[in-house]
């Protein structure tokens, strides 16, 4: 499913937006040329994984990927994410399976275990430019659900917390979560980002009940706001990135 934030102005960092200016404004991202990242869950019809294994293995896949040498200075992907990073922040989750996960395989790009999950993100790519392997990949029909209730998060290591008013296909939540992981990237410190990297990235996506979504909403935490091409409507807060070292 595609997605696309809205994110306030972000620190100036070396992997963050490659500007860095804080007088960029969202006329300037819409009117730059447009690119996506593309993740992939592996989904077989036998065996599908756990939402909630495939929505923090998405958050990871993204860090990965930003956090990779090729992705930042003189690396092969350098142009490509700050290209995708000085537009609107897309990312679009497809499904494949067997053959057609074999061959997504095969692209450059890298693949992230979460366990019962696996997901694979590409370096971005134009709006119109995808490579034929993956353009014809299913975007809908992305249905997950856990088997039993995700256990209660580490009070003391990163959350991405979802709306409770909103509804969304685990397609569209992988991206949302993507969304949340990439803003508490932007606003860490260099040294925040290799504790959290050498640590593997762990963190947890879990739905907040309504008086603590009511609460980090206001929190000044990053909070992602949907641009609304898809299933909801534009504006809306989707997740909000509680890292430890934004508290």
């Amino acid at each position: 499913m595609s997605s696309t934030d809205t994110p306030g102005t972000p620190a100036a960092a070396d992997s963050g937006p490659p500007s860095g200016d804080p007088r960029r404004t969202e006329t300037d991202r819409d009117a730059a040329p447009q690119f996506v990242l593309p993740l992939v869950v592996h989904l077989e019809k036998t065996a599908p994984p756990a939402r909630t294994d495939a929505l923090e293995t998405a958050a990871r896949a993204v860090l990965v990927l930003l956090s990779d040498e090729r992705a930042h200075g003189e690396g092969e992907w350098a142009a490509a994410v700050r290209d995708w990073q000085d537009a609107r922040i897309r990312k679009v989750v497809r499904r494949a399976r067997g053959s057609e996960w074999r061959r997504a395989a095969a692209l450059p790009g890298i693949t992230v275990d979460g366990g019962s999950a696996e997901v694979r993100v590409f370096p971005p790519v134009p709006l119109d430019g995808w490579p034929k392997e993956l353009a014809k990949l299913q975007v809908s029909g992305t249905e997950l659900d856990d088997p039993e209730p995700p256990a209660a998060p580490d009070p003391a290591g990163p959350v991405l917390w979802l709306s409770p008013d909103l509804e969304m296909s685990a397609g569209k939540a992988m991206a949302q979560a993507g969304h949340g992981a990439q803003l508490a990237w932007w606003e860490l410190s260099g040294a925040e980002r290799a504790a959290w990297r050498a640590a593997g990235f762990p963190l947890a996506v879990r739905t907040a009940d309504a008086d603590h979504w009511a609460e980090l909403t206001r929190s000044g935490l990053p909070v992602v706001r949907d641009a609304g091409y898809t299933e909801i409507a534009p504006g809306s807060c989707t997740v909000v990135a509680d890292h430890p070292a934004l508290r």
